[in-house]
């Protein structure tokens, strides 16, 4: 592992980076929230079925 070169593709990808503007961040974060609720959800409804099925736990 050579750090210095390392250090400098480190930098350069640093450098490329930008800050999302207003409506990338927005699209973004409305996504993973509906994503999240998706999955709560699934797992709310196969909470629901394993509870009022006979034998379930």
């Amino acid at each position: 592992m050579n750090t210095p070169t390392d250090l400098t593709s480190y930098i350069r990808v640093l450098k490329l980076a930008s800050t999302p503007s207003w409506d990338e961040f927005s699209k973004v974060s409305t996504i993973a929230g509906l994503g999240i609720l998706l999955v709560g959800l699934m797992g709310f409804l196969i909470f629901a079925v394993m509870t009022f099925i006979p034998g379930g736990s």
